[in-house]
């Protein structure tokens, strides 16, 4: 399976690219929640602080300013540490 992929603070270019600025947000108070993702989802985070911890893998730290892909079939477990705001976009990155 693949793996969570995070890219610290990319430029402006990259984020117009992707619309990532038309994309819906979604918000969470600090809290622990088990997810699996059904399809890819390509996420920017605006403000928090969450681990990622996937079944069986390593946690991934995650925060404001990372652009983050969840693979298609990947289980976890979200830990919110900060209140999270993110832009969202479920399905492949080339619409």
């Amino acid at each position: 399976m693949a793996d969570i992929q995070v890219e610290a603070n990319p430029d402006e270019k990259r984020l117009s690219g992707l619309g990532v600025f038309r994309w819906e947000i979604w918000t969470k108070e600090v809290s622990r929640f088990p997810w699996r993702y059904d399809e890819q989802e390509i996420c920017y985070f605006l403000e928090g602080d969450v681990t990622v911890i996937p079944d069986g893998g390593e946690p991934v730290r995650i925060g404001k300013g990372d652009l983050v892909t969840f693979p298609k079939g990947l289980s976890c477990v979200w830990e919110v540490n900060a209140p999270v705001r993110k832009r969202y976009r479920f399905g492949s990155a080339s619409e």
